[in-house]
């Protein structure tokens, strides 16, 4: 089967130390610390090997805007750029953004990040809306 890499390692790792060699020496076998495989050990000795083996989660910031405010954000970039403006900025769809209360707050850089997904392109010469 499939295992991540780190599973495979802790594996070969709790399986040296059952032949009896010391940390160490099960750590440069497999290509972990000393300190990694007493962590190991431990989590073994508390919890059994399958969550031995098991990542712990990762902290990460949640995702501040869910698809809905993405679509939506991404429909005004298509929509034609306001009267005075020849095109759509980066800036100018954030501000637009707050101001119809698409979303509460987003930055300008956010809005890259939102419409780089997508192949839609606020600053085309034209209005801003996608075509090919």
């Amino acid at each position: 089967g499939r295992r991540p890499v780190r599973a495979v390692r802790r594996a070969q790792a709790l399986l040296a130390l059952a032949t009896g060699i010391g940390q160490q020496a099960a750590g440069k076998a497999v290509g972990l610390s000393r300190q990694a495989v007493s962590q190991l050990r431990r989590r073994y000795a508390q919890a059994g090997w399958q969550l031995a083996l098991a990542e712990a989660p990762r902290s990460g910031t949640p995702p501040r805007f869910d698809g809905a405010q993405r679509a939506a954000v991404t429909a005004l970039a298509r929509t034609p750029a306001p009267t005075g403006h020849g095109r759509w900025t980066l800036r100018l769809l954030a501000d637009h953004a707050v101001e119809l209360g698409l979303v509460d707050t987003i930055s300008h850089e956010t809005v890259s990040q939102v419409l780089k997904k997508t192949s839609c392109s606020p600053t085309a010469s034209s209005t801003g809306a996608w075509g090919r």
